[in-house]
């Protein structure tokens, strides 16, 4: 499936930060403020953590995509919501259940390679037969946050856990990813080689964006 070219293989990145080092992290970044907990409770909840290997995050209730965003850095250049998506922050999580808390892990988080040019349509019956769970759009920007190097050229992700849902109830036909910037039309050659926060098409297939996922989350 789709029946093209035989799915490349996924990279193979480097474990994520102990759950001591991602609460730091976040720390220095201010995201902690932007969710209106104290450093303290960052810390206090990673020090409790059981969940080696998992990524720390803080529920988009809290800390929204719009907000996190430019904390984003690729080499100097910082992340950045394109101009179209003014309504980046309603996109909410769709078929996922988040915990209710404000902090949570994730488990086992890939950044689905494998599946670069299928369709977020084909994407996610799979990933469910399979069961993992897409990652909503926070998610990928923590992940990001955490370790940069997970977004390369030619091997970036959508995060299809996260829809926009139109006021008669029925799906917006975008669905949210990540990617790097070439600079071009309405980002401005200064944001070249940024990392970039948009939308594709859920129909669309894409031979540069995979499906980020994960296994679990816990509170």
């Amino acid at each position: 499936m789709p029946g093209t070219p035989p799915d490349p293989p996924t990279a193979v990145l480097p474990a994520l930060p102990a759950a001591s080092a991602q609460a730091e992290r976040l720390i220095e970044l201010g995201v902690h403020e932007i969710a209106g907990l104290s450093a303290g409770e960052i810390r206090a909840f990673a020090a409790a953590a059981r969940a080696d290997g998992a990524l720390l995050a803080v529920h988009p209730d809290r800390a929204p995509a719009s907000a996190l965003a430019p904390l984003l850095r690729r080499g100097d250049r910082p992340g950045f919501v394109v101009v179209d998506m003014p309504d980046v922050d309603a996109f909410a999580p769709s078929g996922v259940d988040l915990p209710d808390a404000p902090l949570y892990f994730v488990a086992g988080v890939d950044r689905g390679d494998r599946m670069a040019d299928w369709s977020p349509g084909e994407a996610l019956p799979a990933l469910t037969g399979e069961g993992r769970t897409p990652l909503v759009l926070t998610e990928g920007i923590h992940w990001l946050l955490q370790q940069p190097e997970a977004l390369e050229r030619n091997r970036c992700f959508m995060t299809i856990g996260s829809r926009l849902r139109k006021p008669d109830g029925t799906p917006d036909a975008r669905t949210p990813a990540i990617w790097i910037s070439n600079g071009t039309g309405r980002d401005g050659r200064e944001r070249r080689d940024a990392p970039k926060v948009g939308w594709c098409w859920w129909n669309n297939r894409h031979t540069w964006l995979g499906f980020a996922s994960a296994t679990d989350r816990t509170p």
